[in-house]
């Protein structure tokens, strides 16, 4: 137990923000796995006037110091759109770092669940950075590999506490390890697919690179529909989908995004993304004054040999039909042999629900195998 008393702060300044996000990597300094976010990145994601997820949803961050050095943070969102959603009165917390002291992680819930707490909340579940469409999720299985783009990492200590603290598990999220291969789908499967493809009512094709926001909103809008009954869903407002064009554009590769049409309307897509982190792992966060021009370098000419596969949707109305079940087949199929011709020798699918048996049943059968796995904590206030 700690003896020191702990100190917890609002990160309100620019100064206080700029701590925040350098607070992490200290506790990681023994983790060869740990992969420094960007911090010009990070700093937009915390900021309410860059981050539109913040829009009309309050926010709060907090800065545990020990010996008055920062030792722990914590934020808290009231996530409005998530609340118009779901109707659970449930706060959130996220971006959860400490050392491994107690005394830490109860000054941070406390400030969080407080805070929470007095704008009427009557549940807390976290973390969400700040939300499911973005990271969310604290690892619990899987410390032994560097986390892929857009994915948390975490210190293995870290459920202890939340759960020392009254916290449960609402939902674990997996993320699925894949050594990309030829003709990974059976034959007989495949001649399936082809037949249910070969209509004239259905067409493929991937990313229009001159229309990269009206592709976007197309994936969203199929997205919106094809996920709105799992578990934590929250749909994705046009400022959301605007902001997710602008931060894709750079990175995004026309045959890394598949969209299928049936019946003239758009059905079902999916889009992989390359791994960022393993072009930026040895950046410590920064990009300036030089990494820039490494990290271009890496991603554009060297290229990045891992890629993940962070969003797919077949619209609810496809759910049942062969043809549905067709098109997520095709679509990983397409995907796959994309890039393996651009030299993707690993690949990443996450994260998929603890309880989506039919897609898991499918990736496991494709080769895919759980290599980490992401938990959703919750308490009442």
């Amino acid at each position: 137990m700690s003896s020191s008393a702990i100190d917890v702060r609002p990160a309100l300044t620019a100064e206080d923000r700029k701590t925040f996000i350098r607070l992490a990597s200290p506790l990681y300094a023994d983790d060869p796995n740990y992969v420094a976010p960007l911090e010009f990145e990070l700093g937009a994601r915390i900021n309410p006037a860059k981050n539109p997820g913040l829009k009309n949803s309050p926010s709060r961050l907090w800065i545990a110091y020990k010996d008055g050095r920062p030792a722990g943070r914590i934020s808290a969102i009231i996530n409005n759109s998530h609340l118009e959603f779901q109707k659970d009165s449930t706060g959130h917390f996220g971006f959860i770092e400490g050392e491994d002291d107690p005394a830490i992680f109860d000054a941070l819930m406390d400030a969080a669940s407080g805070w929470l707490r007095d704008q009427g909340l009557k549940k807390i579940a976290g973390p969400y950075n700040f939300s499911v469409n973005e990271e969310c999720g604290l690892l619990i299985d899987g410390f032994d590999t560097p986390p892929y783009i857009m994915m948390p990492h975490g210190k293995p200590y870290y459920a202890a506490h939340l759960e020392r603290l009254g916290f449960t598990k609402a939902m674990d999220m997996h993320a699925l390890e894949y050594y990309p291969v030829r003709q990974f789908i059976p034959q007989k499967r495949m001649r399936f697919i082809n037949k249910a493809i070969s209509k004239p009512t259905v067409s493929i094709r991937n990313l229009n690179m001159r229309d990269v926001l009206g592709d976007i909103r197309i994936i969203i809008d199929i997205f919106n529909d094809a996920w709105s009954d799992n578990w934590g869903f929250v749909p994705m407002s046009e400022d959301q989908i605007q902001h997710m064009a602008a931060e894709l554009k750079p990175i995004i590769q026309k045959h890394n995004v598949v969209i299928c049409y049936y019946d003239g309307e758009p059905a079902a897509f999916g889009l992989v993304l390359p791994n960022i982190n393993r072009a930026i792992h040895d950046f410590d966060g920064k990009l300036l004054p030089f990494n820039w021009a490494k990290f271009l370098w890496r991603l554009k000419v060297k290229g990045v040999s891992q890629s993940r596969m962070p969003l797919m949707g077949v619209r609810k109305k496809l759910h049942k039909k062969p043809v549905g079940a067709a098109f997520a087949y095709k679509i990983i199929d397409m995907v796959n042999s994309a890039n393996m011709d651009h030299g993707v020798t690993h690949s990443e699918l996450s994260w998929i629900l603890d309880n989506n048996d039919s897609m898991l049943t499918m990736l496991l059968e494709m080769g895919g195998k759980i290599y980490k796995t992401y938990r959703i904590y919750e308490r009442p206030l």
